[in-house]
């Protein structure tokens, strides 16, 4: 007799907890941490010997994201926005409790780059003198003293690492979404020019990954040698390029540890993450714990090399922070995320599957059947589209994908060409398409479900996020009989608007996104065309939508108006507007109405 499966609602899921980050206390006794336990993000810190969390700020409103701990004392380095505006600013909680922003004003963004190498000194990005460019700022870590050391015209691109002896300063130059380059600046001769490092024909898309721990070297990634993203290194006084990994896979990044001994890398293999920690000084691959259902990803080796620190993170296991020690190869896991109240045993492994689209092309996805499903029981089903564009859905834990699979939907998420992950080729395959040829992959998802058995192919619905939202629209306006309804969360409906209204920040980004998506001053009749508002007549199938009224990227705007377009037409039409959220939503209250707002809709107009 086959197992019951127990049903959880929405509160119920979202009650599980999200971790992040693991900056190790100068005496490696504690581990700082960010978690929403207490319904939004804020710090932690976490004993290595276990035991519970210990909470050390209490915002109600605002996310808190943990940097890290100061190298040398138990200050603590954090970043906040104000309602998910995106205008994040660095702070430091003093040891006595009293807080101090490091980068105060109005209408301004602070990145934190990284501490120097002798740790008397952080590196700062803000965007205060000009709200187009990051200028870089040298933070003295005793008086909080600060010198600008490089300021940005744009011209070389964005600062993405600094040495850790302070004097090279490596950039990105984006041309385009396919081509870009790297450049480096000698602080030391602050008069001449950035250095161009990568040279090349043709498109070639290049990454900053980080520099050597002597300083003599810059690690970076370029696709020039094939589909994939390679591993290589440039001699900053050799300017000798030496290629030192690649795969069938994009590398996705790789660094030093601290400590300089180890090497840690990241390879995308499939939609899911594969490390590799290298041992420098023994030559020799670090053997990492076994883990029997999940990937290991946020590696941080203490300062000492005594202690790694990493999570791991499987479809029905959120992320948990465990600590291996070095030496002897044991290791623990130190957080609990996953509600106790939730039997793993309840939730779903997705399976990558992939099916040909309109053209044949094969279009990867991962897909979650619900254990109740079978011939006899055809269950309703949703296409769920990533984020991005240039987003991929990954294998791991997602409350929102498991919360509709355990009430009985299918899930299909779709990596529709224009994903990452797959090679360069089919990256660009959507460029200036949108909403036609991604979106017909979504479509053919749909005739994927109705081969399937176990799936009602009568009842489809389509759902995403940003990008994600926007196919949502496009679906509903372009193919308007293809899916029976559609979940829009934060999607863009007008291209014109949005590319013309793209936060100031983006600037050295903008040719870029011009490049993939349409320049709206020069384009705007193509991006008319593929904006669903200008379209909404042929909307027939009900909708819901949800938006963040701070929204920096997707203004609200975009969704008042399909709202009302589509009312218009006398569509079943349901609006949520969370008044303290911006790009995705940070405070666990509202993730939880999101939640129960989607099943309330998709049970009256699916089941």
């Amino acid at each position: 007799m086959p197992r019951k499966i127990r049903r959880y609602d929405a509160k119920t899921f979202y009650e599980t907890i999200s971790f992040g980050g693991a900056s190790f206390s100068p005496d490696e006794t504690r581990i700082l941490i960010s978690s929403d336990a207490s319904g939004i993000f804020n710090l932690y810190s976490q004993q290595l010997e276990g035991g519970a969390p210990e909470q050390l700020t209490r915002s109600e409103t605002d996310a808190v994201i943990g940097v890290g701990f100061f190298p040398r004392d138990g200050r603590i380095l954090y970043s906040s926005d104000q309602g998910g505006n995106e205008l994040n600013h660095l702070y430091v909680l003093e040891e006595n409790g009293e807080t101090i922003d490091l980068t105060p004003g109005e209408n301004l963004k602070a990145l934190f780059l990284d501490w120097s190498g002798d740790e008397k000194c952080l590196w700062v990005l803000t965007n205060e003198r000009d709200s187009k460019y990051f200028d870089l700022y040298r933070y003295d870590v005793k008086n909080y003293r600060r010198e600008l050391v490089y300021e940005n015209s744009g011209e070389y691109g964005i600062v993405d690492a600094v040495s850790r002896d302070g004097r090279w300063v490596a950039l990105l130059k984006m041309r385009n979404n396919a081509d870009n380059d790297i450049y480096v600046w000698d602080s030391l001769n602050p008069g001449d020019p950035p250095r161009l490092v990568t040279p090349h024909e043709g498109d070639v898309d290049h990454g900053v990954s980080d520099f050597s721990p002597d300083g003599g070297e810059l690690l970076y990634l370029s696709n020039g040698g094939g589909e994939f993203m390679g591993l290589w290194t440039y001699g900053l006084e050799s300017e000798e390029h030496r290629l030192v990994e690649e795969a069938d896979w994009d590398i996705m990044y790789s660094y030093f540890s601290r400590n300089g001994q180890y090497r840690i890398t990241g390879v995308n293999v499939d939609s899911r993450t594969e490390i590799t920690v290298l041992d420098l000084r023994k030559e020799k691959i670090v053997a990492l714990p076994e883990i029997p259902s999940g990937d290991i990803t946020g590696v941080n080796v203490s300062k000492s090399g005594r202690y790694m620190a990493f999570y791991v993170n499987g479809d029905t296991s959120p992320s948990n922070l465990h600590v291996l020690e070095m030496e002897t190869g044991e290791h623990r896991r130190l957080t609990e995320s996953l509600n106790p109240v939730i039997d793993e045993m309840d939730l779903v492994d997705a399976e990558v599957v992939r099916y040909p689209s309109f053209d044949g092309l094969i279009i990867p996805a991962l897909l979650y059947k619900p254990h109740e499903a079978s011939q006899e029981h055809r269950v309703p089903a949703v296409v769920y589209v990533h984020g991005g564009p240039g987003g991929q859905t990954r294998l791991g834990y997602s409350a929102e994908r498991q919360f509709l699979v355990n009430q009985g939907y299918a899930v299909l998420a779709v990596n529709n060409r224009g994903s990452s992950g797959y090679g360069k080729t089919f990256y660009h395959l959507d460029d200036k398409r949108h909403g036609d040829v991604d979106l017909k992959d979504c479509v053919w998802g749909r005739r994927f479900l109705e081969g399937l058995d176990w799936v009602d192919g009568g009842r489809v619905a389509i759902m995403g996020g940003s990008y994600g939202g926007y196919m949502v629209a496009a679906a509903l306006a372009f193919e308007p009989e293809a899916f029976d309804a559609g979940i829009d969360i934060f999607g863009v409906t007008n291209w014109v608007r949005t590319l013309k209204s793209i936060p100031s920040w983006w600037e050295v980004q903008r040719e870029a996104l011009y490049s993939e998506l349409g320049n709206p001053f020069e384009e705007e009749e193509m991006l008319r065309a593929k904006s669903p508002l200008f379209h909404a007549g042929n909307i027939v199938r009900p909708m819901l939508v949800i938006q963040g009224r701070n929204d920096p990227r997707v203004l609200q705007v975009e969704s008042d108006e399909i709202v009302e377009a589509a009312r218009a037409n006398g569509v079943p039409v349901e609006y949520i507007v969370f008044p303290d959220e911006g790009h995705g939503f940070r405070v666990k209250a509202n993730r939880i109405s999101a939640a129960e707002a989607y099943l309330k809709f998709l049970e009256e107009h699916l089941r």
